[in-house]
C-alpha cells in the first residue's frame, strides 16, 4: 500500500529520541579530558586510574540487562525518561564530588544511563519509522552519538583553555568547578543537554507498536493517524501489526528459544561482539595514546582526537544519507574492506615505516581512512540492524541481550588493547583487527537477510520462515 508520511513529524520523534545517543557520546568521550586531572588530585596509581575510566562501562551493562525488560513492562517513552534521570543525575554528582568513591558511583550511574538509552532510543526510533525512511531515521542515533563524541572534545578543550587564561577569576564554586578543579565542569556540562532530554521527551508519544502490544489501540491509532496521515493507513498498519503479534502465543522468553527467533537473537550477538573485536573502540579509546608513541602528536594530543571526531561525525552523516539507498549489507561490505586495508595499512607502518622513512603524517591518514570506513559501514548499520532484526513482542528483551554482549565487547577490548599493544606489539594488534572483520564480514553475508525497504513485520516474517 501507498502511504503518504508526515515526514517531518518522524523527524522529530527521531531526533528527540536521538538525543539520548548524544549524551551517550558525550558521557563516554568526556572522560579523556578529566584522566590527568583526577589522577593527580585524588593520587590515583595505575589500577585505580583504570577503574575510573572503565567503571561507566559497568554501569553500562547494568543498563543494558535492565533495558529491554522495563521498556517492555513500562514503555519506551518511560524508559527514556529514566535514562534522562540517569544522566542528569550523573552529571551533577560528578561536578560535585567529594571523593574518589563518590565519584565513581555517579559515573556508574551516568553508564546505567548509557546502556538504557543504547537500547531505548533507536528502538523507539525503529518502532515508529516507516520502512523506506527507517534507516536514515535509526542512523540519526548514530549521528547524535558522534556530535556527543565530538561535543564532549569541543567542551574539553574550551573548559580546559578558560581555566588556563582565567587563573584568578574569582573564589568560590565558580572558580572550582571552571578554574581550580575544571574537571568537574567537563562532567558537569552534561547536566545541560540531559535536562533538554528530559523535559522534550513529554512532548513526544508513546511508540506506537508497544501500545498496540499492550493491547492500547486507540492510543496507538491515534498516533498511526499522524504518521501515515489518513486513518485508512493507519487501520492497515494497526492489522498488521496486530496479526503478527497473534501469532506469538508464547511468553517473551520462550518465545526468544523459538528456532527463528533464536537464530536472530545469537546473529546480532555475533555482531555486536565482532564489531569490537574490529578495532573500533581500541581505535577512538587509545588513538592519541598511539599517535604520541609514534612521534606524531607534538604535544597536542586533543587535536587529534577533535580530527578523529570530526571526520567520525562528517562521515556519519553521509551514512544516515545513502543507508536508504545502498542497502545495509553493501555498507558493509564497502566498508569493512576498507577497514581491512586501512588497518593493514597501520599495521604496516608500524613495522616498516621507521626503515623506509615513511612519514608519521601517512599513519594519521590511515586512521583517518578507518574511522571513515568504520563510520560509514558497522558504526551506522549496527544499530539499525539490531532495532529491527526482532519481533515487537521480544524486541526490547532481545536487543538488551545483543547490548549486553556489545558493552561486554567493549570493556574486553579496552581493558585488552594496552596488554595486546605491548604483547602482540602494535602491528600485530591492527592485524589481529584485521583478521576479525572476516567472520564478521561472512556472518552478513551469509546469515543476515538485507532489511532495507521492508516492514518490521516483513523482517520478522522472515525470521520465522527461516528457522536452520
Amino acid at each position: 500500500m501507498k502511504s503518504t508520511i508526515n515526514l517531518g513529524y518522524l523527524v522529530f520523534l527521531s531526533v528527540v529520541a536521538a538525543l539520548g545517543g548524544f549524551l551517550f557520546g558525550y558521557d563516554t568521550a568526556v572522560i579523556s579530558g578529566t584522566i590527568a586531572q583526577v589522577t593527580e588530585q585524588f593520587g590515583l596509581d595505575a589500577l585505580q586510574q583504570g577503574w575510573y575510566v572503565g567503571c561507566a562501562l559497568i554501569g553500562s551493562i547494568i543498563g543494558v540487562l535492565f533495558a529491554g525488560i522495563l521498556s517492555d513492562k513500562f514503555g519506551r517513552k518511560s524508559t527514556m525518561i529514566l535514562s534522562a534521570i540517569l544522566f542528569s543525575t550523573s552529571a551533577i554528582g560528578c561536578a560535585i564530588s567529594t571523593d574518589f568513591n563518590q565519584l565513581v558511583i555517579y559515573r556508574i550511574i551516568g553508564g546505567v544511563g548509557i546502556g538504557v538509552v543504547s537500547i531505548i532510543s533507536p528502538l523507539y526510533i525503529s518502532e515508529v519509522a516507516v520502512a523506506q525512511y527507517r534507516g536514515r531515521l535509526v542512523s540519526l542515533y548514530q549521528l547524535a552519538v558522534t556530535i556527543g563524541f565530538l561535543g564532549a572534545y569541543l567542551v574539553n578543550y574550551q573548559l580546559l583553555g578558560y581555566s588556563m587564561s582565567n587563573p584568578d577569576v574569582s573564589t568560590g564554586w565558580w572558580n572550582l568547578v571552571f578554574v581550580s578543579e575544571v574537571w568537574r565542569g567537563m562532567l558537569g556540562m552534561e547536566t545541560l543537554p540531559a535536562i533538554m532530554f528530559f523535559i522534550i521527551i513529554f512532548f513526544i508519544p508513546e511508540s506506537p507498536r508497544w501500545l498496540i502490544l499492550k493491547g492500547k489501540e486507540e492510543k496507538a491509532t491515534n498516533i498511526l493517524e499522524r504518521i501515515y496521515t489518513s486513518s485508512k493507513e493507519a487501520l492497515f498498519q494497526l492489522t498488521e501489526t496486530k496479526s503478527v503479534l497473534s501469532s506469538e502465543s508464547k511468553s517473551e522468553w520462550k518465545l526468544l528459544l523459538q528456532p527463528g527467533i533464536r537464530k536472530a537473537v545469537i546473529i546480532g550477538v555475533c555482531i555486536a561482539v565482532l564489531g569490537q573485536f574490529m578495532g573500533v573502540n581500541a581505535v577512538l579509546y587509545y588513538g592519541p595514546s598511539i599517535f604520541e608513541n609514534a612521534g606524531l602528536s607534538g604535544g597536542d594530543s586533543l587535536f587529534y582526537q577533535v580530527l578523529v571526531g570530526l571526520v567520525n561525525t562528517l562521515t556519519t552523516v553521509l551514512a544516515l544519507v545513502i543507508i536508504d539507498k545502498v542497502g545495509r549489507k553493501k555498507l558493509v561490505y564497502y566498508g569493512v574492506s576498507g577497514m581491512v586495508i586501512s588497518l593493514i595499512l597501520i599495521a604496516t607502518y608500524f613495522i616498516y615505516g621507521e626503515s623506509w622513512g615513511i612519514s608519521s603524517i601517512f599513519l594519521l591518514i590511515f586512521f583517518l581512512f578507518y574511522v571513515f570506513c568504520c563510520a560509514v559501514s558497522i558504526c551506522a548499520v549496527v544499530f539499525v540492524l539490531l532495532s529491527e532484526m526482532y519481533p515487537t513482542r521480544v524486541r526490547g528483551l532481545a536487543m538488551s541481550i545483543a547490548g549486553f554482549a556489545l558493552w561486554i565487547g567493549t570493556y574486553l577490548i579496552g581493558q585488552l588493547t594496552p596488554w595486546m599493544l605491548q604483547n602482540l606489539t602494535p602491528a600485530g594488534t591492527f592485524i589481529l583487527f584485521a583478521i576479525m572483520c572476516v567472520p564478521y564480514m561472512l556472518i552478513v553475508w551469509k546469515l543476515v537477510p538485507e532489511t532495507t525497504g521492508k516492514s518490521l513485520e516483513e523482517i520478522e516474517r522472515y525470521w520465522m520462515k527461516n528457522k536452520n
